[in-house]
């Protein structure tokens, strides 16, 4: 199955979201040929660090998915021989570096993981002196680079696809709505930068202080702004723990509605599930992976275990998988920074993929609308590079 596929035209390396709130700039390491060498027909020690031990429910249940998925992974890499090695990070930064120097000490080649920003920040710069790279689940671009590879979805990548898509269908004048927090700041710059290398229009930014009281009072202006008449589409920042729900209510009671405006969404808007009920955003676009695939990992991970996977778990299978195919090609330099942004990329169990010199990743998304509370795809995710949105 994880076997190199000789296309010509598409060679791929056949494979198979927690946001982080902590936005950093990085200490990066220096470029390079970062990566340790391998010799491909022995056992490939590969560390796995994950969130356990921190005491906290919700990390121990994220460390336990991570493991199951990235076993699941292993399982399936017919003749590939990889020695993963898991190691619990905690919460702690400090304690993921020195983790991640453990590991390395007991022949680590490469490392999958942790998940959040700082702690992925921390292990780069602790094993960067001894040339280890490090596919990160975080989904943080500021992180990435030197020997730091991010393997979530980055706000960049959905941006991108998402003004793309709008541009080519009418609407192509787009005002930003963010809420002011870090996360919304950097989203908001990351459409803006969609936006000028598609061609669309910005049409303004719209941000509101973090709050019910800053959200109520912003909403006027922007229902305003609207409707001058030379607005197509909103893009939000907000998430459905945050400002959303309440944009999606006050802005139709200002007369704003996305039937005729559309509202577009920077995080995937059907999670929770219930989300997708609310009135407001019926109507709405937002990104998120292939489902065929996804959908056919998470019935094998509920058949094996007995439990649904946490939403990011196959980031883990898609990182094994990926070092697996990687190393089956017999490259000795299989995880060496050449070696993982070979261009060709990758078919994980989100879809195609593929990482990119500076450390951060290409996904192919789909586009989905809210329909009567169902997701509807209105354009499916490419399934190749140099399809639409990539």
């Amino acid at each position: 199955m994880f076997a190199i596929l000789r296309n010509a035209r598409n060679p791929l390396l056949r494979i198979g979201v927690v946001l982080s709130a902590l936005w950093l700039a990085a200490c990066q390491p220096g470029g390079g040929n970062t990566g340790q060498r391998i010799d491909t027909s022995a056992t490939v020690p590969v560390a796995l660090l994950v969130p356990g031990g921190s005491g906290q429910p919700g990390d121990e249940t994220l460390a336990l998915s991570l493991q199951q998925a990235a076993q699941l992974a292993i399982a399936d890499l017919q003749g590939v021989k990889l020695d993963l090695r898991v190691y619990n990070t905690g919460a702690s930064p400090a304690l993921a570096a020195q983790m991640a120097n453990k590991a390395v000490d007991e022949g680590a080649k490469i490392i999958l993981g942790p998940v959040f920003a700082e702690s992925a920040n921390a292990v780069g710069l602790a094993v960067a002196n001894r040339s280890v790279n490090v596919l990160s689940f975080s989904n943080n671009a500021d992180i990435a680079g030197g020997n730091v590879f991010v393997l979530g979805q980055t706000f960049q990548n959905t941006a991108n696809r998402l003004v793309s898509y709008a541009a080519s269908h009418g609407k192509r004048r787009i005002l930003i709505v963010n809420d002011q927090t870090a996360a919304g700041e950097v989203g908001a710059r990351a459409i803006q930068n969609a936006i000028s290398r598609s061609g669309a229009t910005f049409a303004g930014k719209a941000s509101y202080s973090f709050s019910q009281q800053g959200v109520a009072s912003a909403v006027p202006g922007i229902a305003s702004r609207v409707k001058a008449g030379d607005v197509d589409a909103l893009f939000l920042t907000a998430d459905t723990a945050g400002a959303l729900p309440m944009l999606a209510q006050l802005l139709p009671d200002q007369g704003v509605s996305a039937q005729q405006t559309t509202f577009i969404g920077l995080t995937r808007w059907d999670i929770p599930n219930a989300t997708l009920s609310i009135p407001g955003l019926q109507g709405g676009w937002f990104a998120m992976p292939d489902p065929g695939p996804n959908l056919q990992f998470q019935s094998r991970y509920q058949a094996t275990y007995g439990s649904a996977p946490h939403p990011i778990a196959g980031l883990a299978y898609d990182g094994v998988a990926a070092i697996g195919a990687l190393v089956r090609s017999g490259r000795p330099d299989a995880l060496t920074r050449s070696g993982l942004t070979q261009g060709a990329g990758f078919v994980g169990v989100n879809g195609i993929f593929r990482l990119l010199p500076d450390g951060t990743n290409e996904r192919a998304l789909s586009v989905v609308e809210i329909r009567n509370g169902q997701t509807v795809v209105i354009e499916g995710a490419p399934r190749s590079f140099g399809g639409a949105g990539l």
